[in-house]
């Protein structure tokens, strides 16, 4: 981390302090911050916990829809380039920590931002404790009410740019509900809650650390309002857990925490002068952080080198050739396009399906022999089309495996930078365990495949169980997946050699959705340029 420059502890002004020993010795020195002691505290009247997130990401129960585009995060190696950029907030109860987070992300004005809450990561409470919450004798703003060890693997997981799936607490039950949350890793991730400087691990995956300090009689009045209108709680039960539980807990366990802050916000999200120092320090890191992708330099990276062994390419039959002669013709009309696109799409699936890992089976047949056959040695098959044209491919896909599960991914090119985009994701549950098929119809720089890769890779899906079909490839972009995942199978059906200055492939077939879908290609299309998903 780069840490900030060091000044003293005084407060400028009144407004914001920083403090210059917010990463230094006391943080390296501590094991766990608090002690294990365990005391009462009153159920918080609470129904789930939220795992907040501020567009552009936009959740569904059943899908995350990515309303802009995240940059790769990965280099042409296609391993984890940077760390995303962790802020840990903390403060006492009724702080203004969320208000705080949300100001930044506003003023922050960058896409993939993730807003992570400690409430998510309350523990499940044994029947013993369930008693104690019932009477509201349980003390949930007590260290050990929350799952450490699960919040540092989600929490380093996230910085790695990994999916994570997060729980969602239900306040009322003080479980965990059946359904968790899948949140993808983002530009900067901001951790809040009360416990946040708590622990030695979850400190040091933070790269800058905010203590948001507000006056003790503000939060009482905060939480009076607060639980009094939406918990439907007395004002004499409000004060009374305050009193006996929230204010001590604050002054034992939090409040000793803010000198390891880097700064320390007083009154709150109203002081936009903190708000703003801390937005022109995140936007330095992420300038440093950025990658930049150099299609040229991609381009020239693999010339006169032979194709890697991984690539399969369909056996040129004159059956084969006849079919690319007819999907290349300009002149070729829309039906015929899909016809022999689709001949050519069983093929290829075909094809594709047999680099699967197989074992021996014996079963029986209706005149009594014993036949010795082959299966599939496996959990799963799992299909994931690349939007828009790797979709077309799903139906050949669905012909030949019964019941197989698809996913989606979308990836444009940004015309400013050339760099691919990840603009929206849709995949199984539990996909890692699974050997998935990865299906685009043309793949000219291979930009679009190794983005979609490497998310499947952050999905725990493991780089041998990758299988990556396409109608036509260019050498370039079989080289440049190759390269970065060796042991990924490419399987199409011809490669061309060349990607002109536009990174077309030459001779190529031309912009396949707009051919397959009738749509009007734009002057600058691209092969891997894709629209919005029909879904």
């Amino acid at each position: 981390m780069n840490s900030l420059p060091a000044y003293s502890g005084a407060r400028i002004s009144g407004c914001w302090t920083l403090r210059s020993d917010g990463s230094g010795g006391g943080e390296g020195s501590l094991d766990r911050l608090l002690p294990s002691v365990s005391s009462g505290l009153s159920a918080r009247k609470r129904t789930t916990s939220q795992c907040k997130s501020e567009p552009p990401l936009l959740r569904t129960s059943k899908r995350t829809i990515y309303t802009a585009g995240r940059p790769p995060w990965y280099n042409e190696h296609g391993t984890q380039s940077k760390d995303a950029f962790v802020i840990g907030l903390c403060g006492g109860s009724a702080s203004g920590k969320t208000t705080v987070a949300r100001k930044i992300i506003e003023a922050l004005d960058v896409p993939w931002v993730v807003l992570l809450s400690m409430d998510s990561f309350y523990k499940v409470l044994s029947p013993e404790q369930q008693v104690l919450a019932a009477s509201n004798d349980y003390n949930f703003d007590h260290p050990d009410a929350f799952d450490f060890d699960l919040l540092t693997h989600t929490l380093r997981k996230l910085k790695q740019g990994k999916s994570v799936k997060i729980p969602v607490y239900d306040f009322t039950t003080h479980g965990r509900q059946k359904e968790w949350k899948t949140v993808y890793g983002a530009s900067v991730i901001i951790f809040e809650g009360i416990m946040s400087f708590a622990d030695k691990q979850l400190l040091q995956l933070l790269d800058m650390k905010i203590f948001v300090d507000t006056d003790s009689d503000i939060r009482l009045v905060r939480r009076l309002r607060r639980d009094i209108t939406e918990r439907g709680r007395d004002i004499e039960g409000v004060i009374k857990q305050y009193n006996k539980f929230v204010k001590p807990a604050f002054e034992q366990y939090i409040e000793p925490t803010m000198r390891l802050a880097d700064i320390v916000v007083p009154r709150g999200g109203g002081n936009m002068v903190a708000i703003d120092l801390i937005v022109q320090h995140v936007h330095s890191q992420l300038e440093e952080r950025k990658l930049r992708w150099d299609m040229a330099a991609l381009a020239s990276a693999h010339q006169a080198q032979p194709l890697p062994q991984t690539l399969s390419v369909l056996e040129s039959t004159p059956q084969v050739r006849g079919m690319h002669t007819i999907i290349r013709n300009k002149e070729t009309s829309r039906d015929e396009f899909i016809f022999y696109s689709k001949r050519l799409m069983r093929l290829l699936i075909e094809r594709a399906l047999s680099f699967l890992p197989s074992q021996v089976r014996v079963v029986q047949t209706p005149q009594g022999e014993d036949y010795e056959g082959k299966a599939f040695h496996g959990k799963r098959i799992t299909g994931v089309s690349i939007l828009r044209a790797g979709e077309t491919m799903e139906p050949a896909l669905r012909a030949v495996c019964k019941d197989v599960r698809i996913g989606k991914i979308l990836i444009q090119t940004n015309q400013d930078t050339g760099e691919p985009e990840l603009h929206y994701l849709r995949l199984p549950k539990d996909i890692g365990e699974d050997h998935v098929i990865l299906m685009d119809c043309t793949v000219s720089t291979g930009a679009a495949a190794m983005m979609a890769v490497r998310v499947l890779l952050d999905h725990d899906v493991q780089e041998d169980k990758i299988l990556l079909v396409s109608l036509l490839m260019a050498e370039m972009g079989v080289h440049s997946v190759a390269y970065a995942f060796p042991q990924v199978k490419i399987i199409t059906t011809a490669v061309d050699k060349k990607v002109n200055d536009l990174f077309h492939i030459i001779p190529g077939i031309g912009n396949f959705g707009d051919r397959y879908f009738g749509t009007d290609a734009p002057p600058d299309w691209s092969d891997e340029e894709m629209d919005e998903p029909s879904c």
